[in-house]
């Protein structure tokens, strides 16, 4: 059951330009490796929404239990699973985009001396590139009754996977029934973000599930505070010898002319014409 939800929530493709922020170092390693670097989505910036899934799952544990539900046991170590496996277990990976590429906030965390861009991914593309390397697209949830709808299917699924069990039995048989479900609830969790983020209009792009990160191409960087482990994604298709843009903003900057003047000349020198040009944010460059 699970299955079906999160193939029905993967299904939709995006039709809109794709915008990836990044820094202008991040805009020179995309272009001449033709790669995007998609984080295991526990070190990303945004990763709090794997900890909102466990939320949604605790809030819907303890509303039927409440209302008296005939397993109660069965309940608390699926939750119990969640909050270990959610963060501990099988990892995916995966690389933000945005259907609005010139967002304040955005620029806030991506050009705050100035050194930022949005480069806006033609969608097709992506979605080709994502189908060769088995990589799935997904327009991320932020309504709370949506993903408070979700969840509860997610636990109905539960109830049935665990109908020929004893209620009351060890924490570790459940916790085997549980690992069917491992995978669809990752890639559920890498979609349902909290509400206050609505406004990025994110897609999140996800990879097959990891289980053996040292037979995987999993690579690592160096973060902030930490190394971050990533996989390598292709940006381009096989009809073409260049990353596929439609279009791209040039953030906040102190020198707009000679900033989009160097830009024009990056993207010529690695033969990409985005499709509707180069863009100025036209928000305007403060440094406090």
């Amino acid at each position: 059951m699970i299955s079906t939800i999160t193939e029905a929530l993967f299904s939709e493709p995006p039709q809109e330009t794709l915008y990836h922020y990044t820094s202008l170092s991040g805009v020179l390693g995309i272009i001449g490796s033709r790669t995007l670097w998609a984080s295991d989505i526990r070190y990303m910036n945004d990763s709090a929404e794997l900890r909102h899934t466990a939320d949604l799952v605790a809030d819907e544990v303890a509303k039927r239990i409440n209302e008296g539900h005939s397993r109660p046991h069965l309940l608390t170590c699926f939750l119990d699973w969640v909050k270990h496996r959610i963060t501990n277990g099988h990892i995916l990976f995966g690389a933000s985009f945005r259907a609005n590429g010139n967002l304040l906030s955005q620029w806030r965390g991506y050009s705050s001396v100035g050194k930022g861009a949005s480069l806006g991914f033609n969608p097709r593309t992506v979605v080709a590139c994502a189908e060769k390397q088995h990589f799935r697209m997904g327009r991320c949830i932020y309504d709370r009754v949506e993903q408070q709808a979700l969840i509860a299917q997610v636990i109905d699924s539960v109830e049935v996977l665990a109908e020929a069990i004893e209620d009351g039995v060890e924490r570790a048989i459940y916790h085997q029934l549980f690992e069917h479900l491992e995978s669809d609830l990752l890639r559920l969790a890498a979609i349902l973000k909290h509400p206050s983020f609505e406004e990025e209009q994110e897609w999140r792009l996800v990879s097959p599930v990891v289980s053996d990160y040292r037979h995987a191409g999993v690579n690592f960087r160096e973060g902030r505070s930490m190394l971050v482990p990533y996989m390598r994604f292709s940006l381009v298709a096989e009809d073409k010898d260049a990353v596929d843009l439609d279009h791209v903003y040039l953030g906040p900057t102190p020198n707009i002319s000679l900033s989009m003047n160097s830009m024009k000349m990056c993207l010529a020198k690695h033969n990409i014409r985005p499709v509707n040009g180069i863009e100025y944010c036209q928000i305007p460059y403060r440094q406090n």
